[in-house]
């Protein structure tokens, strides 16, 4: 069974506003964790007994957190490199929506699956993919009111596995034209514009595709990735 090709992620030229931007953003979320910490510890150094171990609960809880942080980040700018095995596309879309019901309960966001991947095999790396599916979830749930339903399609057709997000948005804040391809271009608290660009960077190594398109007239932004179905299983539901 012939693995999707690797090709290599084109060279990118970030302005260096965005790189100063992120920096100043980055720095400011590491501090924020390091005063909280730097607090916890004074607080503890007051307490005896019972609360002293509870203190430190949080405290080691709070140095976990920071830790976590930093390893997302590393983990965001690091290459993709795949470790391809046979899935079967119904699999993969039963193990995801059991993941986003685990990952997001408390999102407050309504999905609706719509699932007719018929018995088609994929060639993924599975741990990477759903990484980059549960990013698109986030997200989606970060950037939304709560008051619409997020849809999510998939599907084969032509020979390809089809996944799409259909997300409320009453308005579209940016240019979409180059979704995923402008890293650290939009930074916030612990968000650095690098969740979108991961997501293109994995899907490309498995030899799929990425789009987004703006819909004003039913105001939702639809994010589709097509990768390709293995040969040899069922290409149509």
């Amino acid at each position: 069974m012939a693995k999707p090709s690797e090709k290599p992620t084109d060279a990118l030229n970030v302005a260096w506003s965005d790189v100063v931007c992120f920096i100043r953003q980055l720095s400011h979320d590491l501090r924020n964790h390091l005063n909280a910490i730097e607090l916890q510890s004074a607080y503890i150094s007051e307490l005896e007994g019972n609360e002293l171990k509870g203190e430190v609960r949080r405290l080691r809880g709070m140095i976990s957190g920071l830790t976590s942080a930093l390893q997302s980040l590393s983990r965001a700018v690091s290459g993709v490199k795949p470790n391809f095995i046979p899935y079967r596309a119904a699999d993969l879309a039963e193990d995801l929506r059991k993941k986003i019901d685990d990952d997001f309960s408390g999102q407050g966001t309504a999905i609706t699956w719509n699932i007719e991947v018929g018995d088609a095999t994929l060639n993924v790396d599975p741990q990477l993919l759903q990484e980059a599916l549960s990013e698109l979830f986030g997200n989606a749930f970060r950037h939304n009111d709560g008051k619409g339903t997020v849809v999510v399609t998939a599907k084969t057709e032509n020979g390809q596995f089809l996944f799409s997000m259909e997300e409320p948005k009453a308005r579209l804040e940016g240019n979409i034209d180059n979704w995923g391809c402008e890293p650290l271009r939009n930074v916030s608290a612990n968000h650095y514009g690098l969740g979108l660009h991961r997501v293109r960077a994995i899907i490309e190594a498995h030899g799929g595709k990425v789009r987004a398109h703006y819909d004003p007239n039913a105001s939702v932004l639809i994010t589709t990735l097509a990768l390709p179905v293995s040969s040899g299983s069922s290409k149509d539901a």
